[in-house]
C-alpha cells in the first residue's frame, strides 16, 4: 500500500499528518508536484516532480496507482480516475470519494464551473478548520486500518 499525495494544492497540515501516518506504519508516501516541495528526511517520504501544465501530476499519480493504494486529493475528477482503477480517494477534509457518490461530485463540480463561466459568483471553499483536520485524520486511520489488516 502507498499514499499518493496530490500535493500542490494540498495543506501542509495534511501533509504532516500523512507524514507521521507513513513513519508510524512504515508505508510509502509519495508527494507529486509541478515544483519542488519540502519533505522531511525519511525513508518513507517521497515526492516526485512532473513538469508543469495541466494534470501533468494528476495523469502521473492515476498512470501509477496501484488497487491497494489511496489517493489524497481534492481534484474531483482525479478522484474519479483513481477510483476507476480501483484505488481509494479522500479528499483533504475527510471525504471518501466512493462509485456511489463521485458521479455527483463531478456533476456539482461541472454545474458550478458552468455557473462561474457564466459570470456568477459562487465563492469558494470554507476555511479549512480543526473540525476538517480531525475529520480527515478519522477517515485516514480508519482506511489505514482496513488495508493494513
Amino acid at each position: 500500500m502507498r499514499l499518493w499525495v496530490d500535493a500542490d494544492a494540498c495543506p501542509n497540515v495534511i501533509k504532516t499528518i500523512l507524514f507521521r501516518a507513513a513513519e508510524r506504519l512504515e508505508i510509502s508516501c509519495i508527494l507529486v508536484a509541478n515544483q519542488a516541495i519540502s519533505i522531511p528526511p525519511s525513508k518513507w517520504i517521497e515526492r516526485r516532480v512532473v513538469s508543469a501544465g495541466f494534470d501533468v501530476a494528476d495523469n502521473y499519480i492515476v498512470d501509477n496507482v496501484d488497487i491497494q493504494d489511496l489517493v489524497i486529493t481534492a481534484d474531483i475528477p482525479l478522484a474519479s480516475d483513481v477510483i476507476e482503477k480501483g484505488a481509494l480517494a479522500i479528499n483533504p477534509r475527510g471525504e471518501l470519494y466512493t462509485k456511489e457518490n463521485i458521479k455527483q461530485r463531478l456533476g456539482m463540480r461541472d454545474f458550478m464551473e458552468q455557473m462561474r463561466s457564466s459570470g456568477i459568483q459562487t465563492g469558494g471553499p470554507t476555511v479549512f478548520s480543526q473540525q476538517d483536520r480531525m475529520a480527515f485524520a478519522n477517515t485516514l486511520d480508519k482506511l489505514l486500518a482496513q488495508r493494513m489488516k
